[in-house]
């Protein structure tokens, strides 16, 4: 049992006070301090004793109040501490000012696969000179690139001061925390989502796109479930917030759960919540999910492909009549929600196999959009491009870059099979490590993998002509291996249609 002991501050009364529970041989887990409050742990304490305790406490001098609390007030920082380190997916590390290793979130733990409390940061990268270049900047280095446990990584560090006795901060450490390229390219889009209103984050000007917006503004507005379904990496989530931002929901809550990346159990507590008790660990007034959280408002479920058989079961359930239980509890929840939701994976053929519900593929279908992949949407690479650079240098806090000529052809001949996601990290990397401010074809990742950029013949002047360029070089080179329409559409892995509209517009054939 908990109890918590309030009293007027005179010397000498938390003794006066330990020496009654001393008394009653009674064991002490952890005692708190807090004038005029003391906080007492004592797990073999009984509603007894406690009543005899607390007639013999308002016998001490002061003793104002005697009162059972759930948890100590340096426990429950501690949890709430905890909780906030492995909520954070980033790896995150506490350094004192002599860089030792104070503390590290899980995240961190995990990418080094050992404990790392107590090492150096020398130690800890493997890197001497990082080491130094930290202690002498007083951990006000510049986002740099690091490497730990052979990933490569960006590495941002923060001072922490304290107040000194001459009134003066004083240098305690240091907090560094670690971006994967994905991270910053999930941390931009994050960004971008909060100031962009409906489409206006889907960037572009390709027919392709074109063609997504306008059936998008089409099926945003009517309240049932969408289908988003396109490549990894090329702007799924962007749609969909769009599709809330111009609907009849606007004003409440878009929340978004990720099937792919949390276990069954984790994933069913984070969408349905749980009850109190509901299993170990659980906060004691239970938790609501993403269901409650946005009741009038849109959930989108990315990944839905990957989403386990009795969770599809329990959404099912819910898309038929808008109820559902927490985890662990006995009372029907109804709120009123429209589920978005995302996969890049073939749901028929899923269905056909028997790994996904037909019943819940047609219950999400309702509505649908297919989202392009980048390399069908040529002419806007560079547009995209340039905006993530500027994008990029923005958050870095360093003067605007520029993409020089010479990386038109190696960004748009690249295939770039992560998207517009992979365009986007390319592109920070580009401008965290460019000393100059012109960007050139060696500080971009891709260059090896790129055309030729014999592909494009002469100078080049605006965007549509650079990629009307390099389109007619590709094919008129391309279509000699393979003389047909059809033919190319397979080698570029695009529609047929698509191909034969770019021959006629070219003037390609197999004649003359």
């Amino acid at each position: 049992m908990r109890i918590h002991v309030s009293f007027i501050d005179r010397v000498g009364i938390t003794q006066e006070v330990l020496a009654l529970l001393g008394g009653r041989n009674l064991n002490l887990d952890a005692v708190e301090m807090v004038p005029p409050n003391v906080y007492i742990d004592a797990p073999t304490l009984s509603a007894v004793v406690l009543d005899e305790l607390r007639e013999a406490l308002f016998k001490v001098h002061g003793v104002q109040a005697v009162t059972i609390v759930d948890i100590l007030p340096g426990q429950r920082r501690r949890l709430q501490l905890d909780a906030l380190l492995a909520a954070m997916t980033d790896p995150v590390l506490a350094v004192d000012g002599e860089g030792c290793v104070l503390l590290a979130n899980p995240a961190l733990v995990a990418l080094c696969g050992r404990e790392v409390e107590g090492l150096s940061l020398g130690e800890l990268f493997a890197d001497p000179a990082l080491h130094s270049a930290l202690l002498d900047q007083q951990f006000r280095l510049p986002l740099r690139e690091v490497t730990l446990n052979g990933q490569a990584l960006l590495l941002d560090a923060m001072p922490i001061s304290e107040a000194a006795d001459t009134g003066q901060p004083q240098l305690a450490g240091g907090l560094l925390t670690l971006y994967a390229p994905s991270r910053i390219g999930e941390r931009l889009a994050a960004l971008h989502h909060d100031h962009a209103e409906g489409f206006d984050s889907l960037l572009g000007e390709s027919p392709s796109i074109r063609t997504l917006k306008t059936r998008a503004l089409r099926v945003a507005s009517l309240d049932a479930p969408l289908l988003i379904q396109g490549e990894t990496g090329t702007g799924k989530e962007l749609v969909a917030r769009g599709c809330h931002a111009i609907s009849a929901r606007n004003t409440a809550s878009f929340l978004a759960l990720n099937c792919a990346a949390l276990p069954e159990n984790l994933a069913e507590s984070e969408l349905f919540g749980y009850a109190p008790g509901a299993f170990t660990g659980a906060q004691r007034g239970g938790k609501p999910g993403l269901l409650e959280l946005a009741n009038q408002g849109t959930v989108f479920l990315d990944e839905i492909g990957e989403m386990s058989p009795y969770l599809q079961a329990k959404l099912l359930r819910f898309l038929s009549d808008g109820t559902f239980r927490r985890v662990g509890g006995e009372r029907e929840v109804k709120v009123n929600v429209r589920i978005l939701s995302a996969t890049h994976r073939n749901l028929e053929k899923m269905v056909s196999e028997g790994t996904f519900r037909e019943d819940l593929f047609y219950r999400l279908n309702v509505l649908n959009l297919e989202v392009p992949p980048l390399r069908e949407r040529g002419q806007d690479i560079l547009l995209l491009a340039r905006h993530f650079m500027q994008q990029a240098c923005a958050q870095i806090q360093r003067t605007q870059c520029r993409l020089t000529p010479d990386t038109y052809p190696a960004l748009l001949g690249n295939r770039w099979p992560g998207n517009v996601r992979q365009l986007q990290n390319v592109i920070f990397r580009a401008a965290a490590i460019c000393e100059s401010n012109l960007v050139q074809i060696d500080d971009l990742d891709i260059a090896s993998t790129a055309v030729a950029p014999q592909l494009l013949d002469g100078e080049i002047g605006s965007l549509e002509g650079a990629v009307a360029g390099f389109e007619k070089a590709l094919l008129e080179k391309l279509y000699l291996s393979h003389p047909s329409s059809r033919q190319l559409a397979a080698r570029l892995h695009t529609s047929h249609s698509a191909i034969a509209m770019r021959l006629r517009k070219y003037g390609i054939s197999g004649k003359g």
